[in-house]
């Protein structure tokens, strides 16, 4: 509890952050698996040297310590009742490499792909890569003895350590290696040899239980082997030295198609014998569930016909080759070579994101994990396939198989019913059949991620009385008093209890939420806690995260405080929650996680629901005030724009920044001395042309940015357009939105959609300069006003500038001879969400620039966000990450961004001039480089 003397005691002893507060008991109360314990404290220790401290603390309290990682286990590996040590955000360093000995030595925090890419510039990498190696720890991947899609050619964790440091609870600390045992270990190994000679290590894939196996004579007296996969229930890893493995140049990916998982797994023995780097295979409902969360992210021609596939990577063509051809010989209904590094990379996105992207079948049923890792024989896996299938059909369940065929490690979500009684109960007679089932084919019941409480309890069903006493005499030795994450491998709880997933009926809410019927628990409950938004590379979710590595500040993070908000046990305030605002405060509202999530939670459209509810009758922030109802103040200022300018850049700018909840290290954009609708309607009308599109007048375009606009119309006109614009100032609620104003939001869109329908008839598109109002009025506006086919029209018939100018007939090569064309683009985050951008890119390549994405990081304006007091910093932080890095080493590239948050950063951060694709178009047309309509601004 919190101000108990624990707390009291751990915050004089840890230089790190101690924290038991409940919103940060929220966030460590689940991780990638069925179940919830609520801990009582998180510590998040600053270097070894504290954890060493907080371990001493918690044994003076006799308090149980659960190690985390990159909290990515679906067993439930990484939650407890005690205290949860998070070794990720400090304990992270890679200490060295040595490309002499090909050892790596690595703090247990450390992500995969950071050791990787230090490991790189040797030729070097860790074999083992399972699909989290973005996120995932070393000391995660000991714990569970992590494989990942090489193990086939470079084997599991426990292949790769060579030593551990480790601490046991009782305060001694040793490094632990090959060579003599402790008496102690010595003596378990005499007393229980023939059931470790015949039980275990029976088959590449045996990770169930300890690994007792290593600790044989003829393995080397391997101490350090036989901790990996003890899933923190021995120690504390607090280093480890690893072994590295010489990385392929260029490998090439030999997919092959069979017409079913079954007749893939029976495939895979035969193709074994040509050592592929890797053998995983995939359902195509895989394929099917990224294609419906990403239209275009599977591309053309990778994936050969058939229902199920083959992922056979090779060191070089002949190799790759080879594969194809003994796939196709071994009953392959085809089988393709990939040689392009981004359609390999494509290929992998499906199999990496298939934790996430199995949790949502393609019938909308709601898929758990459970039955996660089970491991056989690779000859045996078609037989165990098909069985499964028989057991899944004869409990009405349904799950679709990806995984480790070349291992038979076999990964599934099945549509569990756990959100009633029956269901449970079928749940657990579902995993006890499954253990018997697997056991029958001489498997494991984990084949890697450990058992952790999802498989623990089976574990009398996969091995005899004698071997279970061995894990409990070898826990034992390590860990008496039972403190080191209980509950799991030794005494564990039952399969069934404590699950995450509750019977409750459903939160109706304001958004319509399509997609999740209309209830916020479901959607939330879409979050099964892989943690894709805790990577730090690639993609854009989640900015704020990438800014402050704190867990709160993830979208699982602020997936879990909501969920226990929606719950009401441990968060009790509801939608009153300052535990729920504190999480959400930092969100962007960027839609990253729409996109970047493999199962497409929408932070944006919680948050916004969320302060709806939080600020109901309530005062709220002056940032909602200000900048929410930004429509009403720029039309108003219109009437005298120059004098509005003047005050913000006078001395009073400061009041005016503090009355409104603005950073005081903002500028303030300045309004043009004429906006683009008084442009608009003294200009001499244009020659009706028979291809009409409505352009859309947002507020950022009208009020700041009227050349954007001016130059949109003549690119317009120049390409054969009739551009016409609504009778009215319209708005499509986006400030509104976004700061949880959804009545408002409603009555603003309503006005619109009745404005604009009429005029959208016959395939006229309405074309948006401003990708987050663009973004809005082809998505958010169907939540905003669910069943109005007013609002459903205007979304079909919305466009972007690109998308529509993109299909025309440019010309072959308008730039200005001799004028610098190299062009680098920042696409808006919500843009990213929606088209890609490859729409802009490839529109100004067409133009004769030399276009490239400059960064796939998020500007860290968004709107508001940027502008709300107490954000700056993090704002900023936020470029910093890639975008302004990205800048610096292009400092005389052109810079283009669509969207009016992204080019102010960009200029008030970085001091570049940005333009918008409609400018450079236009100043292209028009054979200057420096022509525009005439600024205002």
């Amino acid at each position: 509890m919190r101000g108990d003397r624990l707390e009291r005691d751990l915050l004089a002893a840890v230089r790190g952050a101690v924290d038991f507060s409940t919103r940060r008991r929220a966030e460590y109360a689940a991780d990638a698996s069925n179940y919830r314990r609520v801990p009582r404290g998180v510590v998040l220790p600053s270097d070894v040297d504290d954890v060493v401290a907080a371990v001493a603390v918690c044994r003076d309290h006799g308090v149980p310590l659960t190690p985390r990682g990159g909290g990515t286990s679906v067993a439930g590996n990484a939650i407890g009742d005690g205290v949860v040590l998070d070794l990720s955000r400090h304990v992270n360093r890679v200490l060295s490499v040595d490309p002499e000995t090909r050892l790596a030595v690595v703090e247990p925090g450390a992500v995969l792909d950071e050791v990787n890419r230090a490991a790189a510039r040797h030729g070097l990498r860790v074999g083992p890569d399972p699909s989290t190696h973005a996120r995932c720890t070393v000391g995660g991947m000991i714990g569970n003895d992590a494989c990942g899609s090489h193990s086939v050619a470079w084997g599991r964790t426990s292949d790769a350590v060579v030593e551990l440091d480790v601490l046991r609870y009782d305060g001694d600390r040793r490094t632990v290696g090959r060579g003599e045992l402790p008496a102690e270990l010595e003596a378990l190994v005499r007393t229980h040899l023939a059931e470790i000679r015949t039980e275990l290590g029976r088959f590449g894939r045996q990770v169930s239980g300890y690994a007792l196996d290593r600790l044989l004579p003829e393995n080397g007296r391997d101490l350090a082997g036989a901790l990996v996969g003890a899933e923190g229930t021995c120690g504390l890893v607090l280093g480890a030295t690893l072994r590295l493995v010489e990385a392929p140049t260029t490998p090439v990916l030999a997919v092959a198609g069979y017409p079913d998982a079954v007749a893939a797994a029976a495939a895979t023995p035969a193709l074994l014998d040509l050592r592929p780097l890797t053998c995983e295979g995939m359902d195509h409902r895989l394929a099917e569930a990224l294609r419906a969360l990403r239209p275009g992210a599977v591309p053309d021609g990778v994936l050969p016909a058939g229902r199920a596939w083959l992922l056979l990577e090779a060191p070089d063509r002949p190799a790759a080759e080879a594969l194809a051809t003994a796939a196709r010989d071994g009953g392959a209904l085809d089988a393709v070579v990939v040689t392009d590094p981004a359609a390999q990379r494509a290929v992998w996105r499906i199999r990496e994101e298939g934790a996430g992207l199995a949790t949502r079948l393609p019938d909308d049923s709601e898929a758990w994990p459970g039955w996660e890792d089970a491991a056989v024989p690779p000859h045996a896996l078609a037989d165990y396939l098909r069985d499964l299938d028989e057991l899944m059909a004869g409990h009405g369940r349904s799950g679709l198989v990806y995984g480790h065929f070349g291992e038979g490690c076999l990964h599934t979500r099945i549509d569990f019913d756990l959100l009633s009684a029956p269901g449970r109960r079928d749940f657990r007679a579902f995993m006890e059949r499954a253990a018997d089932l697997v056991v029958a084919h001489g498997g494991s019941l984990s084949g890697e991620h450990g058992d952790g409480q999802a498989r623990s309890e089976l574990l009398p069903r996969l091995y005899g009385e004698r071997t279970l006493a061995a894990f409990a005499a070898f826990k034992g030795y390590w860990d008496p008093d039972d403190r080191m994450n209980p509950g799991v491998v030794v005494r564990p709880r039952p399969l069934d209890a404590d699950l995450r997933v509750v019977p409750t009926r459903p939160v109706p809410v304001t958004l319509a939420l399509r997609h999740d019927h209309g209830d916020l628990r479901r959607a939330v409950r879409r979050c099964v806690g892989v943690g894709k938004c805790r990577t730090d590379h690639g993609g854009v979710m989640c900015p704020s995260y990438r800014a402050t590595r704190d867990e709160k500040d993830s979208t699982r993070g602020r997936a879990r405080v909501l969920g226990e908000m929606l719950r009401g046990e441990l968060v009790t305030t509801g939608w009153r929650s300052p535990e729920a605002r504190e999480a959400l405060d930092l969100c962007l509202s960027c839609k990253g996680c729409l996109v970047d999530c493999p199962v497409g939670v929408d932070m944006a459209s919680y948050k916004s629901e969320f302060l709806h509810q939080h600020y109901r009758w309530r005062p709220r922030p002056l940032a909602h005030y200000s900048m929410g109802w930004l429509p009403l103040w720029a039309h108003l200022a219109g009437a005298a724009p120059l004098a509005v300018n003047a005050v913000t850049a006078s001395p009073l700018a400061p009041l005016v920044k503090r009355a409104g909840g603005i950073a005081p290290e903002r500028p303030l954009p300045r309004f043009a001395a004429e906006s683009f609708r008084r442009w608009w309607r003294r200009r001499p009308a244009a020659r009706p042309t028979g291809r009409r599109v409505v352009l859309w007048v947002d507020t950022f375009t009208n009020a700041f940015v009227p050349q954007v606009g001016r130059a949109a119309v003549e690119v317009m006109e120049a390409a054969g357009f009739e551009v016409v614009l609504p009778d009215r100032a319209l708005c499509c609620g986006l400030t509104w939105v976004s700061t949880g104003q959804l009545g408002v939001a409603r009555r603003v869109a309503r006005r619109t959609v009745s404005t604009l329908a009429p005029l959208l008839a016959d395939g006229v598109p309405l074309v948006g300069l401003e990708p987050s109002c663009t973004t809005l009025l082809r998505t958010d506006l169907l939540d905003l006003l669910p069943g109005d086919d007013r609002a459903e029209r205007v979304a079909a018939a919305t466009r972007g500038f690109a998308e529509v100018v993109g299909a025309e007939d440019i010309g072959p090569d308008p730039r200005p001879a001799g004028a610098d064309t190299t062009v680098l683009v920042q696409q808006h985050c919500h843009e990213r969400a929606t088209t890609g951008a490859a729409v802009d890119v490839n529109l100004l390549r067409r133009a004769g620039f030399s276009a490239e994405p400059l960064a796939t990081g998020c500007c860290g304006l968004a709107g508001n966000f940027g502008f709300e007091r107490g954000h700056y910093e993090v704002s900023a932080k936020v470029a910093a990450h890639e975008l302004l890095p990205a800048l610096d080493a292009a400092p005389g590239a052109t810079v283009v961004a669509d969207g009016f948050s992204c080019r102010t950063q960009i200029e008030q951060l970085a001091g570049r001039r940005v333009r918008h694709t409609a400018e450079i178009l236009h100043a292209a047309l028009t054979g200057n480089r420096d022509a525009a309509p005439p600024s205002t601004r």
